[in-house]
């Protein structure tokens, strides 16, 4: 009779504690779209991204005009100098390659670099709402690794925002 009593509490105390648990969700990829700081991040990215566009596109119309000089000439230049033309436009077609590779590179690390203190503070509201409301996990329904959320799961997202909001511009 004990042992049966004991074993009641203790499965209400289990059922009680398990309508604790509070989970929530947040869509992190809306979430950033919204910040000023992503769209600034955003604006410079672009900003960069076209002067590099700008510096490509008049290398290759050097290379291109080049490229149509030494056609138009190629059949009356003697062998030596058509050599050399065609290796001066090889190494140009080689050189805009490189600056491709790295421009790449540059605007990857560059996104990087702007993203990254973003994403910080929005780890640190995530956190902080979390720790706040109580939840016991958070979940980025950006991730696809949620497989079901019920209509009890809270969405932080306008928490999140607001705790945002309320933490110092960088």
């Amino acid at each position: 009779m004990i042992l049966a009593v004991v074993a009641m509490l203790m499965a209400c105390t289990v059922s009680a504690q398990a309508q604790n648990l509070k989970f929530a969700h947040i869509d992190s990829q809306k979430l950033v779209q919204q910040l000023d700081e992503f769209k600034q991040a955003q604006s410079k990215l672009e900003a960069e991204s076209k002067k590099i566009s700008e510096q490509m596109q008049s290398m290759q119309t050097e290379l291109q005009t080049k490229y149509n000089d030494y056609m138009s000439k190629a059949d009356s230049l003697p062998d030596v100098v058509r050599q050399v033309r065609e290796q001066e436009l090889q190494e140009m077609q080689q050189r805009m390659q490189v600056m491709g590779q790295a421009a790449e590179q540059s605007l990857q690390q560059t996104q990087a670099k702007l993203l990254q203190p973003i994403l910080t503070k929005i780890q640190e509201a995530i956190d902080a709402v979390g720790k706040e409301n109580g939840f016991i996990y958070v979940f980025d329904l950006t991730s696809q690794v949620v497989l079901y959320h019920s209509e009890q799961s809270v969405d932080a997202e306008p928490l999140v925002l607001a705790k945002l909001a309320s933490m110092p511009k960088q």
